[in-house]
């Protein structure tokens, strides 16, 4: 559970670095959605909310979400995205986590009109009202981007997923809606993104095709000291090998 906590912890991180001028953000816009979200969950019995990248939660949720689990709004309308969270099976919440850094890092490298044809699915395991896991199917969409181009505002969907084996894990793809293009979000189990500075430095040496030798006199350090912290980032990026810490950093923006 505290690696669960740690990418957590790494997730809401990285969107604390986002920076949203509220001056420019217009809130009457999160009123309007919600109207249409609202009837969309009443014709189609699909949970729907709101999530606001500025104050990192979720703003509005449709009368009807987590029906489909058992719950009334009553049970979640004082702390609301913490209680579905806390039911969210543990390896299933470090998964999607884990995948939440990777499509934010993702996101932020295309443009404004791609991020509108784009949207984030996934399928997980969380308890029901009768404390029985059930598959969830989740869709994250854009709804709103603000001046400097950055996500303030996704809409999420909720509904049962047809596949109800709990004892497969969660899977995530990107999907672009207007192509029909997936983009299977994966990643190695152990992954943290916690690497140290000289960590970063190492790997970016080894990349290059620097040997540990030629490390530890570029860097001025003991060759043992350049095995250690090539040891260390192996184990937090989950890889075999220095071949496979490279493709794994590289895939999520580490060295970038």
């Amino acid at each position: 559970m505290q690696e669960s906590n740690s990418i957590e912890q790494i997730f809401f991180k990285y969107l604390s670095e986002l920076q949203f001028d509220e001056k420019q953000l217009d809130y009457s816009l999160v009123e309007k959605h919600a109207h249409v979200l609202e009837t969309i969950s009443t014709l189609s019995n699909s949970g729907t909310s709101i999530f606001d990248l500025h104050k990192r939660q979720i703003v509005f949720y449709s009368s009807n979400y987590g029906q489909n689990l058992g719950y009334k709004h009553s049970d979640y309308k004082d702390i609301g995205q913490m209680f579905f969270g806390l039911k969210i099976h543990p390896d299933d919440t470090f998964q999607l986590s884990t995948n939440g850094v990777t499509i934010y890092k993702i996101f932020n490298n295309l443009s404004n009109d791609e991020k509108l044809n784009h949207k984030l699915v996934s399928e997980y395991r969380i308890l029901n009202a009768q404390n029985q896991y059930t598959r969830l199917v989740e869709q994250y969409q854009v709804l709103e981007i603000d001046k400097k181009g950055q996500i303030w505002l996704m809409f999420l969907t909720v509904d049962l997923s047809p596949n109800q084996d709990v004892t497969e894990g969660s899977k995530s793809q990107l999907l672009n809606f207007r192509t029909g293009n997936i983009i299977p979000i994966e990643s190695p189990q152990k992954i943290q993104y916690e690497l140290t500075k000289r960590e970063m430095e190492i790997l970016k040496l080894v990349k290059e095709g620097f040997l540990s030798k030629e490390i530890s006199d570029k860097l001025s350090i003991s060759l043992h000291t350049v095995n250690t912290h090539r040891q260390r980032f192996l184990e937090k990026l989950g890889a075999n090998n220095s071949f496979e810490a490279i493709m794994f950093a590289s895939k999520y923006g580490l060295l970038d």
